[in-house]
């Protein structure tokens, strides 16, 4: 029999502690190339039927996006999470070491500069519905499911412009990172992927991160993210090829009548000669007669 490769899942980090805390959840890897130079550490998740491949991207959304891309016309997961940390925007609700689930990630850097101010021209995406619904399960409260922010500024205060920017325009946006909406763009323009960004909150954006990370907050940050994305992956179910699109009831049609090759008859299955021809079908279930 043919050999077939066990469904994969791509986790992508941006920071090398990101990866050291997503390498930590397994096992034996191998590491693999891409023609164009980008290195997956590749291996099986124990108990489960994934292979995880991980790659480090390094920081920016460019990057993010490009490498993303990358990832999923080269190993054609079925499954992409990017883990890492992120900054509070909601310190008083989203503390040191919780988790976040984005279920949007917004891209804060688009608008209008005019006479009469910013005007902000909105883009975002929505994480997988079906990642969506396993992490609500799996997670429960443990997790806050809100939208984040993303964009190539590292935010350390609550007063400067782009936290008002924030404020005023993206409210009810809970962590700010910075590859996030690289990630979910190229995934978006994939169409064939079910993606999701999971951060753990490793600052507060206010000032004073640099106490924060001398703390160990994003080694804290970046565990606590991956445990969140390996809980889901146990408990996510490869896709069924035959099933992909919705359940089975959902395509069920009423049969069409078998032709049955028999009698006088002209068999052009195997053909390519498509000139006119006599012939007959003899129907072993007749159609219906309206």
């Amino acid at each position: 029999m043919p050999h077939t490769s066990p469904p994969t899942v791509v986790v992508l980090t941006a920071l090398p502690l990101e990866y050291e805390a997503v390498r930590a959840h397994l096992g034996s890897l191998r590491t693999i190339e891409h023609d164009a130079g980008t290195w997956a550490a590749i291996g099986p998740l124990d108990d489960t039927p994934w292979q995880v491949a991980l790659v480090q991207m390094g920081e920016g959304a460019v990057n993010a996006a490009v490498l993303t891309e990358r990832a999923i016309s080269w190993l054609r997961p079925q499954a992409l999470l990017f883990v890492g940390v992120a900054g509070s925007l909601k310190k008083k609700k989203v503390k040191l070491g919780d988790v976040v689930f984005a279920t949007k990630v917004y891209a804060y850097h688009g608008g209008r500069d005019t006479t009469e101010g910013f005007k902000v021209r909105p883009d975002s995406w929505r994480s997988s519905q079906r990642l969506d619904q396993a992490a609500r399960h799996v997670l429960g409260t443990t997790a806050h499911f809100k939208p984040i922010a993303a964009g190539d500024v590292l935010l350390d205060s609550e007063v400067s412009a782009v936290a008002k920017h924030l404020k005023n325009h993206y409210e009810d946006a809970v962590a700010i990172e910075m590859e996030g909406n690289g990630v979910a763009h190229a995934a978006h323009l994939s169409n064939r992927v079910d993606a999701a960004v999971i951060r753990g909150i490793s600052d507060l954006a206010n000032g004073r991160k640099a106490k924060a990370d001398a703390s160990g907050s994003q080694l804290r940050a970046a565990a606590r993210a991956a445990e969140a994305a390996f809980a889901i992956l146990r408990d996510l179910p490869p896709l069924d090829p035959a099933r992909q699109g919705g359940t089975a009831a959902a395509h069920e049609t009423t049969p069409e009548p078998t032709a049955v090759y028999s009698g006088d008859h002209v068999d052009h299955r195997n053909n390519i000669n498509y000139a006119p021809v006599v012939g007959k079908i003899v129907y072993q279930n007749p159609p219906r007669q309206n």
